[in-house]
């Protein structure tokens, strides 16, 4: 997979954003209409009470370029949970697509803990409105911890193959102490679900699809997959698990995995040349990748240093 980038497409501190969030535009998501792609991504807002953050999810509608930005959300598309739900504090991803007239969200809401930072399910929401707007199907998940995957149920990537609906997501495996305090980092896998309804998911529990690279302490996160005349290909990005936001060397890349079945998948990174650049927004990490079909074309889009503080960019598929 031959990969030209097309550089930064949005920054969202040229933007005013909804709900009293000032910056980033994480893990972006495409919805494609005829001339336009309406991409949803994750931004931040400081809580004046706690001070800490909350994720909220809104939308930027790019013209064909993708660059051109013809409209930015003047409001969250989707409500946080109330008090004690798995996404009382955010929603970071959602993933999107259409499906019988109605358009299908699925939500990575997140919640704090005390022992850890924060604990994570995933949840569904309907659109009946081209997406403006989302309802969720209850006030619980849909995709939650369980015996062999008992805790940080996130990323989801939604399709359907074969009259089924398919989920990629990442399930964790360990909380590791790391540091002086012992302060614990989180390590997290890439697993495989499939449901007739897609609210009712049966997962291969516990079991990881994507071999590692750099040890089992390897994380792997926001699988997205797209076929093409020659399978289907899986991008994803992964990193250490420690000292992750201090060091380049140790920060996200992005993965790649193949399969002809969407059940047994082979890694295979040097099949996918999107890589670091040698300076600006994206030359420390490159993380959260999403990949969509659009008029004939492949696009990824991805976030850059610091995990998507400074927005996403684009890159199309030679």
């Amino acid at each position: 997979m031959k990969w030209r980038k097309l550089g930064q497409v949005f920054d969202p501190a040229h933007h005013a954003l909804p709900e009293g969030c000032t910056r980033f535009a994480q893990g972006p998501q495409a919805l494609v209409f005829d001339d336009f792609v309406r991409i949803y991504f994750s931004t931040r807002r400081i809580e004046e009470r706690s001070g800490l953050p909350t994720s909220h999810v809104a939308f930027v509608d790019l013209g064909r370029d993708l660059r051109t930005v013809l409209r930015v959300s003047d409001r969250s598309v989707i409500p946080l949970g109330e008090t004690g739900c798995f996404d009382e504090h955010g929603i970071f991803p959602m993933n999107v697509l259409r499906h019988e007239g109605r358009i299908y969200g699925y939500t990575c809401g997140w919640s704090r803990r005390v022992s850890v930072s924060v604990d994570t399910a995933i949840g569904l929401a309907f659109s009946d409105d081209d997406g403006l707007s989302f309802h969720k199907v209850g006030a619980g998940p849909v995709l939650a911890a369980s015996l062999h995957e008992p805790f940080l149920i996130a990323d989801p990537c939604v399709q359907r193959h074969g009259g089924r609906f398919h989920m990629w997501y990442i399930f964790g495996t360990a909380w590791r102490p790391h540091g002086p305090d012992g302060t614990p980092e989180r390590v997290y896998k890439i697993g495989h679900a499939v449901s007739q309804d897609g609210v009712h998911w049966e997962r291969e529990s516990g079991k990881a699809i994507v071999a590692d690279r750099l040890g089992a302490d390897e994380c792997q996160a926001m699988p997205t997959v797209v076929r093409l005349e020659d399978g289907y290909h899986m991008l994803f990005c992964y990193r250490q698990a420690t000292d992750f936001r201090t060091d380049r060397d140790r920060s996200y890349r992005i993965g790649h995995a193949f399969s002809g079945d969407l059940v047994h998948w082979v890694r295979a990174d040097e099949a996918s040349d999107i890589v670091v650049s040698e300076q600006g927004w994206d030359a420390e990490m490159i993380c959260y990748p999403h990949v969509f079909q659009w008029h004939g074309d492949v696009f990824l889009l991805y976030n850059g240093n610091a995990f998507g503080r400074h927005g996403f960019g684009a890159a199309i598929l030679e």
